[in-house]
């Protein structure tokens, strides 16, 4: 895959291959491994012709390569570099780590199909079942709860553990070449323990390479369009745009970025294309350098919008957030977004680990900054933001 400018597709690191511009803190592991919806995200993978800041990415680079001659370990060490550097949103992964995010970026995943989360009362209960998959085929459906999963039980636990269990991280005690755990191939078996009111059972999965299921168009009662993106991944700009062209019998649409933590940003600015007619999406600056972000001419501007966001809407998310309610395209409902706002690029170390470094910032259209302070809503909202979304659309005549 060759990139056609900064903002191109991910690629496969290695072989020299440069990696994609993205924003940190992108996609949900839970989609990149099956499994949940909890707001636990991991950071992105950039990269241009450009490096990031020279004396810190020497200082990483030269940590690893003083623990690897010592036989210690690089991906520890450049980790301890990075948090010296005061770099909030640096951070490093190991090899197989780092492709393993590429795949879920490229909109695939190895796992069994299910989203769940932590209920209030410390169980782990379903919340989707993607079609098609080998928890659709057994017959498990939201509301299910997850007991247990090869034989350990999960109630209580962090979701991110039961993430690792469903995947199958470190199988049978396997690590790779980097000494980080490798997660279970397509093929293998994973015993899960559920229940459904008073009975409880037991179904043996076995784990298949899935498409993530990132955009979803629904329509409400009151006729409402709702199109709900849950990560801007590959293609994911493209399906936005083929919702709003699809739905030609609604007349307002609800663009849901609730838990959303960003993504590829050349799919966030595709997204945009959207409801826009071109102009400004973005600036940012990378080593100073100032760049600028647009949509193509061509949205449809004429039908009502709303934005839902919250705490977890993150990074490209807030980019397109911000665009829409500068563009005075979208009244956005919700609650404060988290306030990530910061470009990251990557460093490959000796050991063929990757090293992320902030090298700069974006503005939305008016000129705000996002990084720490967020995008306040026009209308504050909670667990009624979609109830509310709605009375905001049929006030602006939808």
């Amino acid at each position: 895959m060759s990139g056609r400018d900064l903002f191109s597709q991910p690629r496969r690191i290695g072989r020299g291959a440069a990696l994609t511009l993205v924003f940190a803190s992108v996609l949900a592991t839970g989609a990149a491994t099956g499994s949940f919806e909890e707001p636990y995200r991991r950071p992105a993978t950039t990269d241009t012709s450009r490096s990031a800041p020279a004396g810190r990415e020497r200082d990483v680079a030269e940590a690893a390569a003083e623990a690897m001659a010592d036989g210690e370990s690089a991906v520890e060490a450049a980790e301890r570099a990075v948090s010296r550097s005061g770099d909030r949103w640096g951070a490093v992964y190991s090899e197989d780590e780092y492709e393993q995010f590429e795949e879920a970026l490229d909109g695939a995943y190895t796992g069994v199909g299910l989203w769940a989360r932590l209920e209030r009362d410390g169980g782990i209960a379903v919340t989707r079942v993607q079609d098609g998959s080998p928890a659709a085929r057994a017959g498990i459906r939201a509301g299910d709860r997850l007991v247990g999963v090869d034989g350990e039980k999960v109630a209580g636990r962090p979701v991110t553990e039961v993430v690792s269990l469903l995947r199958g991280d470190a199988l049978d005690g396997d690590t790779g070449t980097t000494g980080a755990p490798e997660s279970a191939a397509a093929g293998t078996k994973v015993s899960l323990e559920l229940r459904r009111g008073t009975r409880t059972w037991h179904e043996t999965l076995r784990r298949a390479r899935l498409s993530t299921e990132d955009v979803t168009l629904t329509r409400t009662a009151g006729g409402v369009g709702v199109i709900t993106v849950d990560a801007f991944t590959k293609g994911s700009g493209d399906l936005v745009r083929a919702a709003v062209e699809q739905a030609t019998e609604v007349s307002g649409f609800v663009l849901d970025l609730r838990g959303n933590s960003g993504g590829l940003v050349a799919e966030a600015v595709t997204a945009s294309s959207a409801f826009l007619d071109g102009g400004l999406v973005a600036t940012y600056d990378v080593n100073g350098e100032q760049q600028a972000l647009h949509a193509e001419p061509g949205g449809d501007t004429t039908r009502a919008l709303v934005a839902l966001v919250d705490g977890g809407t993150m990074s490209a998310a807030e980019l397109l957030t911000g665009a829409l309610q500068d563009r005075g395209r979208a009244v956005v409902v919700g609650s404060r977004t988290f306030g990530k706002g910061s470009v990251q690029m990557p460093s490959r170390l000796p050991d063929g680990s990757v090293a992320e470094l902030t090298v700069g910032h974006y503005r939305t259209p008016s000129g705000r900054g996002v990084d720490g302070t967020g995008i306040t809503p026009d209308l504050e909202a909670d667990g009624d933001a979609l109830r509310r979304a709605e009375t905001v659309l049929t006030g602006l005549g939808r």
